[in-house]
């Protein structure tokens, strides 16, 4: 991994880590939280373990072609930075991290980046685990890839089964039918006017 990439992976896994001090309300930390996050946790430290050679890369390739890989993470890194920049943007109350099986969602955010997609956060958590690969491809980071997408996946249809089922419901199931959950709808929707 080239030094430029190792920089931006530390700054985006700081970025995500940092996310619970800085924006989310407070909670409790929950199971469900420690198996949500741990893909972070381990895509790094498999990255890490990669780079002191403990881990076995997937492919066998030329420094060439490692330095492509490397620098495909890039775009990969600095997407997820700036799509976290912009959700914090567009939220005017931090929402819940925890898990917190009381925590009742007060309003729906559908401006900024939820305009084309509903859990853009979790949209730049896969990029960030993308560029992990990408730039270090050994079986701890893929496999932290894939459960991590599959923990965003199952954490986004838990959020959207309680928002529909809340006094907001029929106002997020309208959202629901023009959003993508982690891609934007091609072509989207045309809204109809009331």
């Amino acid at each position: 991994m080239c030094p430029t990439t190792h920089v931006l992976e530390i700054c985006n896994f700081g970025l995500i880590g940092a996310l619970p001090l800085i924006f989310f309300k407070r909670g409790k930390l929950t199971g469900m939280w420690a198996v949500t996050a741990a893909p972070f946790f381990l895509s790094f430290l498999s990255n890490v373990a990669g780079g002191l050679g403990l881990v076995p890369t997937l492919l066998d390739m030329s420094p060439a072609g490692a330095a492509i890989l490397s620098g495909a993470a890039v775009p990969a890194f600095a997407g997820s930075m700036t799509l976290i920049g912009l959700t914090l943007g567009a939220h005017r109350i931090p929402l819940a991290l925890w898990h917190q099986l009381d925590d009742a969602p007060v309003h729906i955010v559908t401006w900024g980046p939820y305009a084309s997609v509903r859990h853009p956060f979790y949209v730049s958590f896969i990029l960030a685990l993308i560029g992990s690969f990408l730039s270090s491809p050994n079986i701890g980071a893929i496999g932290a890839l894939l459960y991590g997408v599959t923990m965003m996946n199952i954490t986004a249809v838990r959020e959207e089964r309680r928002l529909l089922q809340s006094d907001l419901g029929a106002e997020y199931g309208e959202y629901l039918a023009r959003t993508g959950r982690f891609a934007p709808r091609w072509p989207a929707p045309k809204s109809i006017a009331p």
